[in-house]
């Protein structure tokens, strides 16, 4: 994303003044599915991240839903073409209060351009769903290895909630 990007907020924070926030922050759950890179890979992704949001409180219905899906199949898309010789990828999605994060690993250092004349027509595409949710995608060197984390952050919509 260019310069004028927002940066990713804590929904805790949400236009409250610093002294103002209470300090406990709320539960995240987290889930998290290594899948084996090559021609199954995108749908067993899917898959996994489909699993868990009637846990996490995502209507599984919604156009939200098949958002962070469609969002979920093109970063994996991205592993297969651009670090093949990844054996597994580490997909996953975060909810915290009203904020879903999607997460992609490999083993591939480079990261990727993510300015608007860097990026191919699939993380363009994730970018601006992202977008659509009040979000954003970066990428990250992974903590544990050599390779990178690409993620994709959203605000849920209040209305693809479902009773907890």
């Amino acid at each position: 994303m260019t310069g004028g990007a927002r940066r990713f907020r804590m929904p805790w924070h949400r236009g409250r003044p610093v002294g103002a926030v209470e300090h406990v922050r709320p539960p995240v759950r987290r889930h998290v599915a290594s899948v084996r890179v090559g021609p199954d890979a995108v749908r067993e992704a899917r898959e996994a991240v489909a699993g868990h949001f009637a846990e996490t409180g995502i209507a599984p219905e919604s156009a939200f839903a098949d958002s962070v899906l469609l969002v979920v199949s093109e970063l994996v898309t991205n592993v297969l073409r651009h670090a093949p010789h990844s054996p597994l990828t580490d997909v996953g999605i975060a909810v915290a209060g009203d904020q879903l994060v999607v997460s992609v690993t490999d083993t591939e250092p480079r990261l990727p351009d993510l300015t608007l004349e860097g990026m191919g027509a699939g993380l363009r595409m994730v970018a601006e769903l992202a977008a659509d949710y009040d979000g954003e995608l970066s990428a990250e060197p992974a903590v544990e290895d050599d390779g990178k984390v690409v993620l994709a952050r959203f605000e849920i919509p209040s209305y693809t909630r479902q009773d907890e």
